[in-house]
């Protein structure tokens, strides 16, 4: 597999509305929760003025003319505060509201296109790229960025509000604080844009880290086997130090931005605070104890929110671009094309005609100019060496893989005139690789099917694991684990081949079927296999004669063409290419135990 990195598009690059505009059809649908988010903010954020404005009549009516009635005290700051409460509680649900809703649904689509998506995708990004793309990316970036924008709506607000107190208050001094306004945009602005850039690259590091972690625990016995831990070691030494470089660069950025924007804001308070001293001893604004008071605790409680408003570039960012991956792998992946023929059961007539594939322009062809027909009922064993080409001959027939040139055709209609699920509906595929789901034993048997529990009982026992499946606690509906990693080898073969019966598909598709059974377990899962291809079409690719032996015809395959045909008795006589892979062991007469 070729790792990938989900590439920025334009738009990931253009500014930020822009960016932000992307992300409205999944959290700008809510418009009743942005409302009350909103709204209850914006009460949040006009009861902080009315904290400082409390000191004014406290120190000048309480304290100094003792006008204020002792009551009036406790019920304006209860009052108060249960405002504030309120308001914070219903902005803090809507915001969960609004995130969640949205996140469900960028997963849903996130997901439902990997579904459909076109398989080179899974060539070009790896199984840890992805998963992190839909799962924790998306959750991390929207509980960033929403939390960022209800904070930067509030810190907003509030701040708008205690500077209209301060206007009021005394509108000279209040417009000492628009001197820092240009520095601390530069500031934001440059700091912004680096992070942004970091939080990119930090990301790629992460997938390329994660994929090596993936690759060892999916190869962990090969890489023992070759004594192969250090080097190992070192490929993850190397990725783990770019991460922390790029990690401490963004921690450099974030941190330098909340000391500079309290720098600006301290020269401003500074010269506020002069300037108000000198027009208290004048006389000429704050006359009174308690407008002095309720001026500095005002221009005080205006450094939270600056701070907090220099700091929120960095959650927005980093929600942006988390998002913006997910954004990514949705724009830039293609559903599989498909046609619109359809048919409940084909017949089983197979034919590929003049068929060439190759993977890659500096590789020789996978399949170079094959040409075979298969009729309906016929069973037909494909042979040859590792990278002959019989895999991907059949995985032609499911669309797995694409010729360049020539034609694959299923009961007379080319395969890429038909609709995929149709196509498909008419294969059952028992590869060499058994991928099971961590779900049921039974849902994996009735894989895409309806459940009946009779006939996967029935289809169970036909592959040889009804018996060890009673022994199960919970039998059929246990689960077998991480790609049925609980089973053994031979259990694994067995429950993809019950599977396969199941289904019960006109086409059927035997890729090494029986290499991990024991000797016993192959008889009695030949037998099933021979009653199951009474009537339907199949091909083999097998090693074994004890599979083979089974087939009306056998087609030997070299370097991506067939050199040969026949009854396997036939080509024996012959003394060709099938009797010299018969002759040097290469086709197994016996299977080992699994």
């Amino acid at each position: 597999m070729t790792e990938s990195p989900l590439s920025p598009t334009a738009a990931g690059q253009a500014g930020v509305r822009q960016r932000l505009l992307r992300l409205h059809p999944y959290f700008g649908q809510q418009r009743g929760m942005w409302i009350i988010a909103v709204l209850a903010t914006v009460t949040g954020a006009l009861t902080e003025p009315l904290i400082p404005a409390l000191f004014q009549p406290l120190l000048d009516k309480g304290f100094t003319q003792n006008a204020l009635p002792l009551w009036s005290i406790p019920l304006a700051v209860i009052g108060l505060f249960m405002l504030r409460g309120a308001a914070n509680f219903t902005a803090q649900y809507a915001l969960a509201r609004i995130t969640n809703e949205g996140m469900e649904k960028l997963r849903q689509d996130l997901f439902a296109r990997l579904m459909k998506a076109d398989l080179a995708v899974f060539g070009r990004h790896s199984a840890s790229s992805l998963s992190n793309t839909v799962v924790y990316e998306v959750q991390t970036g929207a509980t960033q960025l929403v939390s960022a924008l209800i904070g930067l709506s509030r810190d907003g607000f509030t701040l708008l509000a205690l500077v209209s107190y301060l206007l009021w208050l005394n509108w000279k001094l209040t417009l000492a604080v628009f001197i820092v306004a240009p520095g601390l945009n530069w500031i934001m602005r440059n700091l912004s844009g680096r992070l942004y850039k970091l939080t990119r690259q930090s990301q790629q590091a992460t997938d390329a880290l994660a994929y090596v972690v993936e690759e060892n625990v999916l190869a962990h016995r090969i890489v023992r086997l070759h004594n192969a831990g250090d080097q190992q070691l070192g490929r993850f030494e190397t990725l783990g130090r770019q991460l922390r470089g790029l990690a401490i660069k963004s921690t450099i950025a974030s941190a330098a931005m909340t000391p500079l924007s309290q720098l600006m804001a301290a020269v401003a308070l500074s010269i506020v605070l002069v300037i108000a001293l000198v027009q208290s001893q004048g006389g000429t604004a704050g006359a009174t104890v308690g407008g002095f008071v309720a001026f500095i605790t005002a221009m005080l409680m205006l450094v939270a929110p600056i701070k907090r408003l220099a700091d929120v570039a960095n959650p927005i960012t980093r929600g942006l671009a988390a998002l913006e991956r997910g954004l990514d792998l949705l724009h830039d992946t293609h559903e599989e094309s498909e046609g619109v023929h359809a048919a409940e059961r084909v017949q089983g007539c197979i034919e590929w005609q003049d068929v060439r594939l190759q993977f890659s322009p500096q590789s020789a062809p996978a399949l170079d100019g094959i040409s075979l027909s298969v009729g309906a009922g016929e069973i037909v064993a494909l042979v040859g060496t590792s990278g002959a080409g019989k895999s991907t001959l059949v995985q032609l027939l499911p669309r797995y893989v694409t010729a360049q040139s020539g034609r694959v055709l299923l009961d007379g209609v080319e395969v890429g005139q038909w609709r995929l699920a149709a196509l498909r509906r008419q294969l059952a595929l028992v590869s060499q690789d058994v991928v099971m789901l961590n779900d049921s034993i039974l849902s994996n048997v009735c894989l895409g099917q309806p459940i009946d529990r009779q006939r996967a009982r029935d289809c169970l026992q036909a592959a040889n694991l009804w018996n060890f499946v009673q022994t199960l606690p919970e039998g059929m509906d246990s689960r077998p684990g991480h790609n049925a990693s609980q089973f053994s080898g031979g259990q694994r073969q067995r429950l993809a081949i019950a599977r396969a019966l199941y289904k019960d598909a006109p086409v059927l598709i035997l890729d090494e079927a029986t290499s991990a059974l024991d000797n016993e377990s192959e008889r009695l899962v030949q037998e099933a296999l021979v009653r199951l291809m009474q009537g339907r079409t199949t091909l083999i690719i097998a090693h074994r004669l004890s599979t083979i032996e089974h087939a009306d015809r056998v087609v030997v395959m070299e370097g991506g063409r067939i050199v040969e045909q026949g009854t396997a008795a036939d080509l024996l006589a012959r003394g060709g290419a099938y009797a010299r892979l018969h002759n040097r062991g290469e086709l197994a007469a016996d299977s080992t135990a699994a």
